[in-house]
This record gives structure tokens, sequence and C-alpha cells, in this order.
């Protein structure tokens, strides 16, 4: 755009008396408006105005010194192990997409309302949003900043808006002015603030891709649980029918005088303790139902599944990967860095304000004094100027400020080493905890396969008068728990599982292929 035209764009208001056309070299003004402009002087205002445009022009183009210390990544651990790991490919566990760990149907459509309409993650996603127009705030100051003045007044004995004895006399004015200011960032500060924003920013997206993660986790987590509830639902109710029967036939032997009221007793007090655990477990159903609809942004309620879908749930076998991978990909670590980067930029910012600002300003408008017969009812008012301003003495405020940044660099440094080591932490517990938990779990399936068998003999064995229903009470009771233990192996693995695909920063991503 040429210097005339903007110009023009900045002395376009004009209370009415002028227009664009009262210009040398425009066409003429339309008949009845008032020519006060003299071409030397507007000859000197579009000579002024070009020279600042052609200054912001040149200073936007130069990078500057940005004082402050640049930064630098911290170094990838792609030399260490992860306590627990077992040799294998190089591939990951956390490279595969959520809805291929999950290959339930029932579970994935869970998880897809979830991310959906969680109010938790949809708080996370204006978070970004406002940390996105802190940023274009910050980088605004990069740009001129471009006004307007106006004013309309009436006095007697003012001038330029004071009381005075000169002039004697009184009348109306107004005026309106375009006014332009521009910060020349020569050191970096508005550079390194913008920097600091951005990181802001980076690290309110890497926050709610952690909010994704966790509430995706929390929602299978939730549904295996459920899974796992109706499962030792089902185990209590069949030992309940069992102990039943066995109370039913006691009756019918003692009747018959063959057994006794030891065995009765027995019986009974067999029967109340299982069923006393159903009450138990159905209230966890549902608190559990509960928590899940709510995460799914929902009403408490029930929610629909399968029966005996534990038993088909089979946990991935997929080794970690590398642990260079893992800092690449956990949101929390992400997030560190960001906030790392933020404070280092901030240090820059503070180093930048021991160092003198220089702003150029200017001003083109309109002036309407009346009480100035010679004006003929307007003229032009127009500056131009550079200001230069820095510090002389403050107390000792820029030094503490510094000090202050390079403390919250400190903070931010020791808060990335401590997640980067509990990262490791966690997944190191999930590679060891689902080794051991897989262990148990096979023990268990040979004790639940030992006692049912057991059961079965003394259920012979006793309607055949060959032994006591201590026999048969004894294999009962150890049978009931076992498959209970079982559920709860079955269902750790699965927990583990999600806890590792989870630490290892798995792929999250709401969309679906």
């Amino acid at each position: 755009m040429t210097t005339p035209a903007i110009t023009r764009r900045i002395g376009a208001l004009r209370c009415g008396r002028a227009d664009s056309q009262d210009f040398p070299g425009d066409p003429a003004p339309r008949r009845g408006t008032a020519r006060t402009h003299s071409l030397p002087g507007l000859r000197a205002v579009r000579i002024a105005l070009g020279v600042l445009v052609l200054l912001a022009s040149l200073a936007a183009g130069v990078t500057g010194c940005k004082v402050g210390p640049d930064f630098a990544p911290p170094p990838a651990a792609s030399g260490t192990t992860f306590r627990g790991a077992q040799p294998g490919p190089t591939n990951s566990l956390g490279d595969l997409p959520w809805w291929q760990l999950f290959k339930q149907p029932e579970l994935r459509e869970l998880i897809t309302v979830a991310l959906t309409n969680n109010q938790d993650l949809r708080a996370a996603t204006a978070r970004v949003e406002q940390s996105r127009q802190a940023l274009a705030q910050s980088r605004a100051a990069f740009l001129p900043q471009v006004g307007y003045e106006a004013g309309l007044g009436e006095g007697r004995n003012v001038v330029a808006g004071q009381p005075s004895d000169i002039g004697g006399g009184s009348g109306k004015g107004n005026d309106i002015a375009g006014t332009v200011a521009w910060e020349i960032d020569l050191w970096g500060r508005i550079r390194r603030l913008t920097e600091s924003a951005r990181a802001q920013m980076l690290a309110t997206q890497e926050t709610r891709r952690d909010v994704t993660i966790s509430l995706v986790a929390r929602v299978a987590e939730s549904y295996f649980t459920l899974l796992a509830l109706d499962e030792e639902l089902a185990i209590a109710q069949r030992a309940t029918n069992s102990f039943a029967e066995s109370r039913r036939l006691f009756d019918e032997r003692l009747h018959g005088g063959v057994a006794s009221r030891l065995e009765i007793a027995t019986a009974s007090a067999a029967l109340a303790s299982a069923a006393a655990t159903i009450p138990d477990l159905r209230r966890q159903i549902a608190a559990r139902e509960n928590e899940l609809a709510v995460l799914l942004g929902r009403e408490p309620g029930p929610i629909p599944r399968p029966v005996g879908a534990l038993a088909g749930q089979v946990p991935p076998a997929v080794p970690p990967g590398l642990p260079s991978a893992l800092l690449e990909r956990r949101p929390d670590i992400r997030r560190a860095t960001q906030l790392l980067r933020s404070a280092n930029a901030r240090i820059g910012a503070a180093k930048a304000d021991f160092y003198p600002r220089i702003s150029l300003t200017g001003l083109f408008g309109e002036v309407s004094p009346e009480l100035i017969p010679f004006t003929s009812g307007a003229v032009s008012a127009w500056s131009l100027a550079g200001n230069l301003a820095g510090p002389v003495f403050q107390g000792g405020r820029l030094r503490a400020q510094l000090r202050e940044a390079r403390a919250a660099w400190e903070e931010a440094g020791a808060a990335y080493e401590g997640t980067v080591l509990n990262a490791f932490r966690e997944v190191s517990d999930a590679l060891i905890t689902g080794e051991e938990v897989a262990a148990q779990t096979r023990e268990l399936e040979r004790a639940v396969t030992a006692w049912r068998e057991a059961v079965e003999v003394a259920g012979e064995r006793y309607r055949a008068g060959q032994s006591s229903y201590y026999e048969l009470l004894q294999a009962q009771e150890a049978l009931y728990p076992a498959e209970t233990a079982l559920t709860q192996a079955a269902l750790s693995r699965l927990l583990t599982s999600v806890q590792l695909y989870k630490a290892l920063g798995g792929g999250w991503e709401p969309a679906q292929p």
C-alpha cells in the first residue's frame, strides 16, 4: 500500500467537514466543502508517515537481539531400559490406537460417547481455547496499535484544555484524530513473551490430551470392573443356590432320621454367609454403573453390557518399546517440557526489562476551534515522534524479577525431572505387575479346577453315604472364594494392561479411523 493510501486511511475520520477527496492530486472537493490544507504541510505529513511506515517495515524485518538463554530440549533417555521389560522387538504397545486395543464393541461405543460428552474434557478444551487467545494477545504486540481520539467541548478562558487569562473568549471546539503506536522489539522482550505464551498454549493442549488419556482409561477400568462384579455376583448366586440345595437335602434327611441338627445348622450358616454377599455386590454394581454414566456425560443409570463378557477379555501381549518413545508420547512429559520452555523464555523477558524500550507514535486528524477565526472552521493536526524509555533506579525490582524468573525455571526443571522419573516408575510397575499377576492367574486356574473336582467327588461320596457333609462343605467353602480370586486376578490383568498403555502414552486420539 502506498504512503498516500495509508494517509487517507489514517485521516478518514473528519467530523463531517472533509472527506477522502481533500488531498492534493485528488478530484476537486464538492461544493460547499472548505479546503484548509496547505500543500507543504500535507506533503510533510505524507513524508513523515512514509518514514514511519518505512521504519516499521525495517524493524519488523530485523530479528534483533533476543536477550536471555535460548531453550534447549532435554535429552531423550534412549539408552536406558524399563525394569521388568522382557527382551523382544522395539515396537511398543503404545503404538496401537485404543480402538485396536479394546476390541469389544460395547466398550468402544462407551469410549466414543465419553470423548464426546464428558464435561472434564470439554472444560480442558475450553482452557486450550483460552490459552490460544492469550497467545493471540501476546502476538498482537508485534504490530502497530492503531486507534482514534475524539473530543467535543465548550469553555471560557481555556487554552490547551487548561484555565488561562489569555484569549478572554469563549466558544465551542471539537477534534478527531487517528493514532498509531508501535514498540520496536529490539531486545526481544515481546518475542520472549510470545514464546512463553506459545509454550503455555502447547502445555494446555498436552493437558487436554492427558485428560483424554485419563478419561479413556477410567472408562475402560470402570467397564472391566463392572464385568468382574457381574462375575462375582454370579459366583455368589451359584454358592447360595448350592448351599440352599444342601440345606434342603439335610432337611429331608433330618425328617428321615438320618441327618443331625448339627448338619442343618452348619448348612444354614453357609447359606446365610453366601447370601449376605449378594446385596453388597449389587450395591457395588450400582455405584460403578453410576460412575460410568457420569463419565459418559449422562445421568446415573444402568449400563448395558453382555453377560459373562469378562471371560472373553484377553490382555494384549506387546513389549513396551524404547524409553525414548515414552518421552515423545506421554502428555505429562511433553507438558512439563513446554512449561520449562515458557519459564526459560520469561528469563529473557525479565532481562529485556533492563534495556530501554523504543517506540514510534503518530497522530493525524482535524481540529475545529471556533475561537480562532483564521482557521475557517477546521485545520489539520499531525505529529510523529520516537520515544525512548528506560530504567535508571527501580529499587531492585528488576533484579528481583530476574531472580524470580530463574527460580521459576529451576522449579520447572525439577518438575520435568520428577515427571520423567514418575513415568519410568509407572511403566516399570505395570510391567512387573502384569508379569506377576499372569503367574498368579495360572496358579488360581489350577486351584479352581482342582476344587471343582473336589466338590464333585465329595458330593458323590456324601450321596453314597461314604463321607460326612463336612467334606462336601469344606470343598464348597474353598471353591467359591477361589473362583472369586480368579475373577479378581483376571480383572487385575486387564487393569494392568490399561495402566501400561496409559503409562506408555498410547494412541488415545479420539478420532476413529
